[in-house]
């Protein structure tokens, strides 16, 4: 069984407290939001919201909500970018790096945009964002996001960790690392998470860490923030790999992971899962099922140095000067030339009153995804139709109401054949859908005849 590793190592590891933390495995994850700033405030958003939740102790910009029926991305605040929706405990590690407007700001495991829009909102449209992601398919997932949440100054990178250290050594004022991990905090969010975990992945999961950590070190500036984190237990991705990390790189220093943030959450990490290696687990943060999200880790690495001086409010580095002009020579040449807007004339006010007459009455015409969003019943439709008539139409309103309707699935069905083909016919009919009228009216095999 995948768990029979992992049961044994936290049982191993943590003793009796091991049910009392593990307990809120069996029970339902939490779901939340985050607001972003570019957007509306926290405090609005609780006002206007109208679903119900409550605030999250892992971040100030995020809420938990208490609606198991709630579909996010079916909110029009989802499309408008007021909020992003993930698990209450995910948006904890964005507000430690304490970003500020006009940073150079890089997300080195950037998918799918949770933590970039939060890193984005802080820095209130000044300054650099660079939002990597490795795999292709989920940067293009990401690049949908920041543009969904109105990101205007960020830039979306499908590099490898090692490049971006080789192209922009010591440029960053902060860097986020949420490595890929084993996932065992997300067990009961993921099953796959669950069938896929063993041994080995861990082992894998953690080289990985560090080769990342160390071209995310490479990168960060003199003086400047990292930090990592994780949705994982394993000693080996969390404590251990922190250690680790400050064994090879003398330059940075452990600080207390709460230092830029004004509250506190979780608890601290544990000694017995640092491998052996000197670490002070009480700077570092950890999330158990327990503590009201999934798990985490999470810790802040300084770069030994002097930190760079932010420009002024108004003023930009000649970096972001030609990042600017760049970015407005392309917004130029998307647009293209502009096409005068076409008077409206009679005809076409009779079309929009006619749209609008027909929206009233029978709702939107527009299909979408969701079982029954937007449709309407005969019953419903002929009673809104009476409603309107008896308005506008009083004489047309006393008259008698059709005996029926036709079901509006039978409107949309396809074509069918004529029933007096046979059997044989119909089916070589639709094997040759689109070879043109002449094989469509081939001879019947059974009764020569042409059906």
């Amino acid at each position: 069984m995948p768990t029979e590793y992992f049961e044994q190592r936290e049982r191993a590891l943590l003793g009796q407290r091991y049910e009392q933390l593990y307990a809120a495995l069996q029970q339902t994850a939490e779901r939340g939001v985050t607001v972003s700033a570019l957007r509306t405030t926290p405090e609005q958003f609780a006002q206007r919201a109208d679903f119900p939740l409550e605030p999250s102790p892992f971040c100030k910009a995020a809420f938990v909500v208490h609606q198991p029926d709630f579909k996010p991305g079916r909110h029009p605040y989802h499309h408008a970018g007021v909020f992003y929706s993930q698990e209450p405990s995910a948006s904890s590690a964005a507000p430690l790096l304490g970003v500020q407007p006009g940073m150079r700001v890089l997300d080195l495991c950037a998918a799918p945009g949770g933590k970039s829009s939060q890193l984005a909102a802080a820095l209130q449209g000044r300054g650099v964002l660079v939002s990597n992601e490795y795999v292709a398919a989920r940067a293009e997932i990401l690049k949908s996001n920041l543009e969904r949440m109105g990101v205007s100054n960020a830039v979306v990178l499908n590099e490898t960790p090692a490049r971006i250290a080789e192209a922009l050594p010591e440029f960053f004022d902060r860097v986020l690392v949420d490595a890929p991990c084993s996932g065992e905090g997300m067990f009961r969010k993921e099953p796959v998470a669950l069938q896929q975990h063993c041994e080995a992945l861990v082992k894998q999961c953690a080289e990985l860490g560090a080769q990342i950590l160390d071209c995310a070190a490479a990168a960060l500036a003199p003086g400047g923030q990292l930090v990592y984190s994780t949705c994982t237990f394993a000693p080996e991705e969390d404590e251990g790999q922190v250690a680790a990390f400050l064994q090879r790189h003398p330059e940075f220093a452990l600080a207390d992971v709460l230092g830029n943030v004004d509250y506190t959450f979780g608890s601290a990490g544990e000694e017995n899962r640092t491998g052996g290696l000197p670490l002070d687990v009480s700077k570092v943060r950890r999330i158990w099922p327990c503590q009201g999200g999934e798990g985490h880790f999470m810790a802040r690495l300084v770069k030994a140095g002097t930190p760079r001086t932010l420009p002024p409010e108004g003023e930009y580095t000649p970096e972001e000067q030609l990042w600017l002009a760049a970015a407005a020579e392309a917004g130029k040449k998307g647009k293209g030339k502009a096409k005068p807007a076409k008077a409206a004339d009679a005809r076409s006010t009779r079309r929009a009153d006619s749209r609008a007459c027909r929206d009233a009455v029978q709702g939107t015409s527009r299909r979408t995804r969701d079982t029954g969003a937007g449709e309407a019943t005969p019953a419903q439709s002929l009673a809104a139709w009476q409603e309107f008539a008896r308005q506008y139409f009083p004489a047309l309103a006393q008259r008698p109401a059709a005996s029926g309707f036709i079901p509006e699935r039978n409107l949309r069905r396809r074509r069918q054949f004529p029933p007096a083909a046979c059997a044989p016919c119909r089916d070589s009919r639709r094997r040759i859908r689109g070879r043109g009228s002449a094989a469509r009216r081939r001879p019947c095999r059974r009764r020569l005849s042409r059906c």
